[in-house]
């Protein structure tokens, strides 16, 4: 597979964006992870090479959006990723997850009809290699507490208020519908 590696300068750090010929997203990662994410693309993908090139505009106009406090852009952005079937339900499951919004392990192991499943949602979040656009970030302990995150809890904590902060500013837009809020505090669902 070949597969296009960009970068982009977000406020939050550098990230690594990786796409393939159809400008489909295949992975997103803080540019300081670049070996993790180049181990979870080698276990998607065994044969695979990386070509520099251009971030797609698509892509791109998603992360500034997101980044300038349109939390629901990122809705839009083609996403693939090899692995599990079971890996690939948790990743779409984080996907329904509204921005400034947050569950816990057990919840969604349990939205997936698995109750007993954190443990095993926990490991399919942490091989999530699309980070940001499918929000692992967004995945909090039971008791309400942050928990890892591959790119580090002062990015989580600075993703998490983002989105909590966006959604104090009175409007969301997601894709061509724009709605007014009132979330003041995070949502835990």
């Amino acid at each position: 597979m070949h597969l296009r590696l960009s970068r982009y300068a977000a406020p939050v750090g550098e990230l690594l964006v990786v796409t393939d010929p159809d400008g489909t997203l295949r992975a997103l990662d803080f540019i300081d992870y670049d070996e993790r994410m180049r181990r979870l693309l080698a276990r998607h993908y065994p044969v695979f090479t990386l070509h520099d090139g251009a971030v797609p505009a698509v892509i791109v106009a998603a992360l500034d959006g997101y980044f300038a406090g349109d939390v629901g852009a990122l809705g839009q952005v083609p996403v693939a990723t090899g692995g599990s079937v079971f890996q690939k339900s948790v990743w779409a499951a984080l996907r329904t997850i509204p921005a400034g919004s947050t569950m816990s392990y057990g919840a969604l192991a349990a939205q997936l009809g698995n109750p007993g499943g954190a443990r095993a949602v926990g490991i399919a979040n942490g091989a999530n290699p699309i980070g940001i656009v499918v929000p692992c970030h967004r995945v909090i302990g039971a008791n309400g507490t942050l928990t890892g995150y591959a790119g580090g809890m002062a990015r989580k904590q600075w993703l998490l208020a983002h989105e909590q902060g966006a959604q104090t500013t009175g409007t969301q837009t997601t894709g061509t519908q724009t709605t007014e809020t009132r979330a003041a505090q995070p949502r835990l669902i």
